[in-house]
């Protein structure tokens, strides 16, 4: 695909079609269920800039006229859907969701909801799954109340 997106035989609108319908969704399959840390989502921002700096290629330098790389922003400028790590919580959001609504005999709610038995390995805890939730729903702005508890509505 690196050839595709550096080719200049193809305008910058399919090389973003390209993008966001086979590379995007290869990247971000299974994301709903992933944990990630701030060392995953800066990793992930990184592959999205090389990406996006790939199909919109070099630009030239106003003052030097000298052709530069975009810099980190430059490319979210020029590509106006949000961010990879913004897809990645709003997709995890949106299964959070789903899982509240589940009834208590689903597999999937259980496995949320249950705490495991026995000693803790030592050490710092890993960051899990619910953690995640928890400071999604902070960044925007809804609250980190009982999430698991809400039942039957949609969230």
């Amino acid at each position: 695909m690196q050839n595709r997106l550096s080719s200049s035989l193809l305008s910058k609108n399919l090389k973003i079609k390209i993008y966001r319908t086979v590379i995007l969704l290869v990247v971000l399959y299974g994301c709903e269920t992933w944990s990630l840390t701030l060392r995953e989502e800066r990793r992930l921002r990184a592959f999205e800039n090389r990406v996006l700096r790939r199909v919109f290629g070099p630009k030239r330098d106003e003052i030097t006229g000298e052709w530069r790389k975009l810099h980190n922003e430059e490319p979210s400028d020029l590509y106006s859907i949000p961010n990879i790590v913004w897809v990645v919580k709003s997709r995890r959001m949106r299964w959070m969701g789903h899982v509240a609504c589940m009834g208590e005999g689903r597999g999937v709610h259980k496995i949320l909801v249950v705490k495991p038995e026995g000693k803790k390995p030592l050490g710092r805890p890993r960051h899990r799954w619910e953690d995640n939730i928890k400071m999604d729903l902070q960044e925007m702005g809804g609250g980190c109340g009982d999430w698991i508890g809400t039942g039957g509505g949609h969230l």
